[in-house]
């Protein structure tokens, strides 16, 4: 039986909304601090204006589906 500090060295792997969450991260100059204290070691203006900016790209693309499908439908 595997021990706990075997499973959590396991990679997890990444999903697109977490993909995204480090490429803002790293645009916003926060990758390396990032790095060295982890989520939990950001501020909560931070961590606020990666999630808006996480809203903002999700609207957006959700907003191009759209027009895909009306461009279609037309």
């Amino acid at each position: 039986m595997k021990s706990n500090n075997e499973k959590s060295k396991k990679k997890k792997e990444l999903k697109p909304e977490d993909i995204m969450k480090y490429e803002i991260a790293n645009e916003l100059g926060l990758g390396e601090k990032l790095s060295h204290v982890g989520w939990g070691g950001l501020t909560a203006e931070e961590t606020g204006r990666i999630g808006g900016i996480i809203t903002r790209r999700k609207k957006a693309i959700i907003d191009q589906i759209n027009n895909i499908k009306l461009e279609k439908k037309a």
